[in-house]
């Protein structure tokens, strides 16, 4: 299996060192490691050309259009590859990391990815990501999110999807699906991903190979963009009758933003999600009929409410 690396890159110079060394450092070299400079403004692309070695090649864009579209666009340049690593600027990569995240895709052929173990950078005792999953309320959850590591999360399976900061992915699903859907931006795209891969029929396997991952490699609204693109979501992919339950959800967002002082990014992301709701409907018409796999198979039912929403009871205290 022929496997690349690409890496989409906005201003993150001071993570690129990090990464580029971890790179260098698997026992399963990739083939090849595309990195894409999506508009920075600082001197990652310098650095690059004068650092990282004649294995990496760098993409320039001109003008910043997103994670979504950097990541498209290295998807275009990858010259041969059987399977594509997506890996963000802020992580750095155990040096098995790729051998096994290779040996679970070659492992599973109804697999079109393969979700890692991600934990937080400088503290590698505390999971950032173990693999997500959508409810029917419009949340992803992060498995493991924000919880201390006490190898809950070690056991390799069968994940809803991937979190697309440390991902591995089969090329010809990726094609299949269409790649990463642009209208997101940034945020939730890879939950898009992984929505279209399920609907298609490909499972996505869980491989508890660690990267650490800083979390702060864009300096990105994050409460807008979650606010906008879950409208987008499900206008996109959700049934008239989930409506109480994305209902339920967004006041339950609004009471928090509004508590943590963060209700004026909230609203503008609601406001540009609405905005973007025509295209998304759209697409949904356009789609009809396409994919194998129903909605309600595609996102099985799970708490949205009460104790257990949000929670991880797969994995004990």
């Amino acid at each position: 299996m022929r496997v690349a690396v690409v890496v989409p890159n906005r201003d993150g110079r001071r993570w690129l060192p990090g990464l580029v060394e971890s790179l260098h450092a698997q026992t399963r070299q990739p083939d090849e490691v595309v990195v894409v400079d999506d508009g920075s403004t600082d001197d990652s692309v310098t650095w690059l050309r004068d650092q990282a070695g004649p294995a990496v090649r760098v993409v320039e864009r001109r003008a910043a259009g997103g994670f979504a579209v950097a990541v498209n666009a290295g998807l275009a340049a990858v010259r041969d590859a059987d399977a594509v690593a997506l890996v963000n600027t802020d992580v750095v990569l155990a040096e098995d990391w790729l051998q096994r995240m290779v040996a679970a895709l070659e492992a599973t052929p109804e697999a079109g990815a393969v979700a890692s173990k991600m934990v937080v950078l400088d503290r590698p005792e505390v999971v950032d990501d173990a693999g997500d999953t959508l409810r029917r309320d419009g949340v992803c959850e992060q498995r493991g999110h924000g919880r201390r590591d006490k190898r809950a999360w070690d056991a390799p399976g069968e994940v809803w999807g991937a979190c697309a900061g440390a991902a591995l992915y089969r090329r010809v699903a990726l094609d299949e699906v269409g790649g990463f859907d642009e209208r997101y931006g940034m945020y939730l795209e890879d939950v898009d991903l992984a929505l279209r891969l399920r609907r298609a029929g490909w499972t996505c396997r869980y491989e508890p190979a660690v990267a650490r991952h800083a979390g702060g490699g864009s300096d990105a609204p994050i409460g807008y963009w979650v606010a906008r693109n879950t409208l987008v979501l499900v206008a996109r992919w959700f049934p008239l009758r989930w409506a109480p339950y994305v209902a339920y959800r967004q006041v339950a967002w609004l009471v928090a933003a509004a508590r943590r002082g963060a209700l004026r990014a909230h609203l503008c992301g609601l406001a540009a999600g609405v905005r973007a709701l025509p295209s998304a409907w759209r697409a949904r018409r356009a789609d009809r009929g396409r994919w194998p796999v129903t909605i309600e198979d595609a996102v099985p039912p799970r708490p949205w409410r009460g104790a257990r929403a949000g929670g991880h009871p797969e994995a004990p205290e």
